[in-house]
């Protein structure tokens, strides 16, 4: 077991914090707590129980391109458990070949996470499910559509019946309760887990240098908590300005959560984003501009904590991330034998599909430059 002198030196680590924040109007919005509270321990992953049968049920619901407007989309298009539950694209390609504004943050133990997506404007897995099927530059859809379509289909017509078994067991609340509980399932643990759990062993030399070092220069101010993110807003650009430094035009997704809030303080934040699984997903960032772990570390600390790191530093930071990289559950795949059909449409007129609350096109979205 981890001694206890151990213990106490992590505890210390975590709330030591970092002392370039400023206390009025850089603070850091966690879920009813402030920044000058102590951070929470550092704990292992612990799977949540789930139900099987929805989470095979969910399972093929995200890999299956019935949810979209033409049939040619599907979750796993952007969240692809072959690149560590994102994707490689800088931002997203949706519906009719539209570009999204924003990088797709994994989908790997989003279980953990406060809020889902960048800007917090899902609550939680349900809700974060069904967003993209109605955005028409993600999917293009809409559940009065894609409902019945599903209902029609007798594989999901038997096993929503056998799942929820209700009358009318398809309905949006089901579809996406599914594949939240898919999305639930996909946990990850790995070495860093059998580190915590007392197994010193589990990192070598450098990791564990790493470990440290992470520590010392602040990246546990905000990288904290099971999933070492996803557990607060913070500012894009902390200590030093990101956007400045990057270059080019601000976006509409460069705003973050003041594009939820419309609150001025809420300018560039954007929620900590999991560092598990972190040496899977590359480009990096809300803005996907950067593909390099090493350069992604040496601009955070810059930026962010005001720090300008050694080389040996970043490398060891870099060794530590990859001890974060974990395993997919045993069926996390979907079986080739429940490959869904091919859902395109066959006429071409079919792929203008308008948003069922603004009436917008893809095409229009995209004109005007938002989401």
């Amino acid at each position: 077991m981890k001694s206890t002198a151990m213990r106490v030196l992590l505890a210390l680590a975590f709330a030591a914090g970092c002392d370039q924040c400023n206390e009025e109007e850089e603070t850091a919005e966690t879920e009813g707590e402030s920044e000058s509270d102590a951070a929470p321990p550092v704990e292992p992953l612990v799977a949540p129980e789930v139900d099987m049968d929805k989470v095979y049920l969910g399972r093929r619901l995200y890999h299956d391109p019935i949810l979209s407007g033409d049939g040619t989309v599907s979750c796993a298009t952007c969240h692809t458990l072959d690149h560590g539950g994102a994707e490689d694209r800088a931002t997203s390609a949706g519906i009719g070949e539209a570009v999204g504004p924003i990088n797709s943050p994994t989908v790997l133990n989003a279980h953990f996470n406060f809020v889902q997506f960048w800007d917090g404007r899902a609550a939680d897995l349900e809700e974060q499910a069904a967003g993209p099927v109605e955005n028409p530059i993600e999917m293009g859809g809409s559940f009065t559509d894609v409902v019945p379509k599903i209902a029609a289909d007798e594989w999901y017509a038997e096993r929503f019946a056998a799942v929820y078994g209700e009358d009318d067991p398809v309905t949006k609340e089901n579809i996406t309760n599914a594949i939240a509980e898919y999305e639930r399932y996909l946990v990850t643990p790995g070495r860093w887990d059998e580190f915590l759990n007392g197994d010193e062993s589990a990192l070598n030399e450098q990791e564990q240098r790493g470990w440290a070092t992470f520590q010392e220069v602040g990246c546990t101010t905000c990288h904290q908590g099971v999933n070492l993110g996803g557990t607060m807003y913070m500012k894009m650009g902390l200590v030093q300005n990101y956007f400045e430094m990057r270059g080019g035009e601000i976006t509409e997704a460069d705003l973050g959560r003041f594009n939820v809030t419309e609150n001025e303080d809420d300018r560039h934040k954007f929620k900590v984003p999991t560092l598990r699984n972190i040496t899977l997903t590359p480009p990096y960032f809300h803005d996907g501009t950067q593909t390099d772990l090493r350069e992604v570390v040496r601009i955070m600390a810059q930026v962010q904590l005001g720090k300008e790191l050694e080389d040996g530093q970043i490398g060891d930071i870099v060794a530590f991330l990859g001890a974060l990289e974990g395993e997919l559950p045993a069926e996390a795949r979907l079986p080739e034998d429940e490959t869904p059909p091919d859902r395109t449409s066959a006429a071409d007129g079919e792929n203008v599909v308008e948003h069922p609350e603004t009436g917008e096109t893809a095409d229009e979205v995209l004109e005007e430059g938002g989401e």
